[in-house]
């Protein structure tokens, strides 16, 4: 039986493997197998707005463009500010809640940090 290395963050000799990452079950981090310094600054993904800004959870952006919303017949203006945002990984990377219309997942090409 191979020696699977120990959780970076809690110490737990409890990890396994899953995919092309380790797991602790103790406080559910993940890294990768070949986890490295070089490995994982290429995990991190910088997500930009329309005009090159880098986003980060928490952030004020703007829409720059009328969106409509998929099934119903409801559009998000431009100008509407969204307060909060939180990142994720996908084609919608900006998950986000918007005044009258609810929780929402938008691109970042059509918003601008505000």
């Amino acid at each position: 039986m191979s020696q699977l290395p120990s959780c970076p963050q809690c110490q737990s000799e409890y990890t396994y493997e899953d995919g092309d990452r380790y797991v602790c079950p103790e406080c559910a981090h993940e890294w990768l197998i070949a986890g490295d310094a070089d490995n994982h600054a290429d995990e991190l993904r910088v997500i930009r707005d329309a005009n090159g800004n880098v986003l980060q959870d928490g952030d004020t952006i703007t829409v720059i463009k009328d969106l409509k919303v998929k099934g119903s017949s409801l559009v998000v203006k431009v100008g509407t500010k969204v307060k909060n945002i939180r990142l994720v990984d996908g084609d919608h990377d900006i998950d986000c809640k918007i005044d009258g219309i609810g929780a929402m997942k938008l691109k970042s090409e059509f918003v601008k940090k505000a």
